[in-house]
C-alpha cells in the first residue's frame, strides 16, 4: 500500500477574513499582507519542499489595511496580489497550492495556471452554529466553489473538520456530497478529515474535540464512501497513532514542513519526515507533488509550471 506525503513552505499571506469562525485561532483583525522581500526569504529557506501552500483569509480587501497595502504594492486588487506571490514562488522553484476560500470566478480564471492545484474545505455540508458569523461558510456556497472548479479542470482538494457541532449523520452527508462532485466532475485529488482542535481565546475554546475512535469510524466510513481515485488524507500533526489511521484507510499525509509551522494549528508542530517512515514502518511512502501523480499524468497543469512539474516528478507522476 502506498501511502504519500508533500513537502511544502506555508505562506500565510493575511489573516484578515471576513469569516468569524468560533473555533478559528488563524483570524486576526486588520491584518497586513506578507511583503515579498519576506516572501522570498521564506521560500529560500525552504530548500526541500516542492509545494508553496498559500492561505489567506476570506475576501481579505474588506480590511483597510489590506487595502492599504495593495495600494503600497502597487496593486489594484487582492487576486493580482496572489498571482504575483505564485509568479514569484514558481520563479523560486515551487509548486503553488492556493486555499482562496469563496472567490468569484474571474478569481479562480487569474490563478488557475500558475497554480499545480487548489483548494477549500466543504467542513460541513449543513448549516452549524459555529458558522453563524461566516458568510463564506454557507454550504451551498462551498458547494458552488468547489463545482466551479471542477468545471475549470482545477485538480482539488477539499474535506470535513470532525467535531465543531455536527453529527455522525452529518458526516456521512457531507462525504456523500463531495463524493457527487466528483463523480460530476473528476476534479477532487484528496479529502481531508480534520479534527477540531480547540484554541484559546475562542468562543469554543473549552469545546471538546473528536475523540481518536470518532476519527477512526469517520476515515472509514470516508474510504468505503469517497472514490477509489481519490485519497484519504489525515493530518499526521493532528492525530496519534498514524499506522491506525492508515490501517483504517488513509492513504495521505499532506504536506509536511521543516521550516513553517502549521499557521491553522500552531499548539500541533509537524512530525519530521524520518518519524513518519519510523512509524510506517512495512508501507510504502513515496513523497507526492501538490499536483497529485494521477492528474500529473493526465497533464492537468498548464504549460507556466510545466517545467517545474516534468522536473520533479517521475513516470507515474510522483516526486522523483
Amino acid at each position: 500500500m502506498v501511502i504519500t506525503y508533500s513537502r511544502n513552505v506555508f505562506l500565510p499571506l493575511t489573516r484578515s477574513c471576513r469569516n468569524r469562525c468560533y473555533y478559528c485561532g488563524f483570524r486576526k483583525e486588520n491584518d497586513g499582507l506578507m511583503d515579498f522581500d519576506s516572501i522570498i526569504s521564506l521560500l529560500r529557506r525552504a530548500k526541500n519542499a516542492t509545494e508553496a501552500l498559500l492561505t489567506f483569509g476570506e475576501l481579505p480587501e474588506f480590511s483597510e489595511r489590506v487595502r492599504r497595502d495593495l495600494k503600497a504594492f502597487g496593486f489594484s486588487s487582492f487576486s493580482d496580489y496572489v498571482r504575483s506571490v505564485c509568479e514569484i514562488a514558481i520563479k523560486e522553484g515551487f509548486l503553488p497550492h492556493t486555499n482562496p476560500g469563496v472567490v468569484d470566478t474571474d478569481f479562480l480564471k487569474k490563478v488557475k495556471d500558475v497554480n499545480a492545484s487548489m483548494g477549500l474545505m466543504l467542513e460541513q455540508a449543513v448549516e452549524l452554529e459555529c458558522h453563524k458569523e461566516s458568510p463564506g461558510k454557507k454550504p451551498e456556497e462551498r458547494i458552488k466553489f468547489i463545482k466551479k472548479a471542477g468545471k475549470l479542470g482545477i485538480p482539488f482538494t477539499t474535506g470535513i473538520l470532525i467535531g465543531i457541532g455536527e453529527k455522525f449523520e452529518d458526516r456521512i452527508y457531507s462525504l456523500e456530497v463531495i463524493a457527487d462532485i466528483h463523480d460530476n466532475y473528476g476534479h477532487i485529488q484528496e479529502v481531508i478529515i480534520q479534527n477540531f482542535s480547540p484554541k484559546k481565546g475562542t468562543k469554543m475554546e473549552n469545546f471538546k474535540p473528536p475523540s481518536t475512535s470518532e476519527m477512526l469510524e469517520t476515515v472509514k466510513v470516508a474510504r468505503k464512501i469517497i472514490q477509489k481515485d481519490v485519497a484519504i488524507q489525515v493530518p499526521p500533526n493532528l492525530v496519534k497513532n498514524i499506522e491506525t489511521f492508515v490501517k483504517a484507510g488513509a492513504n495521505d499525509l499532506g504536506g509536511i514542513s521543516d521550516v513553517t509551522p502549521d499557521f491553522i494549528n500552531p499548539e500541533h508542530p509537524w512530525p519530521k519526515v524520518e518519524e513518519i517512515y519510523e512509524k510506517l514502518r512495512g508501507y510504502e511512502l513515496k513523497e507526492r507533488l501538490p499536483i497529485y501523480p494521477k492528474f500529473v499524468v493526465e497533464g492537468w497543469y498548464s504549460e507556466k509550471i510545466a517545467p517545474l512539474i516534468e522536473a520533479y516528478s517521475d513516470e507515474e507522476g510522483y516526486k522523483c
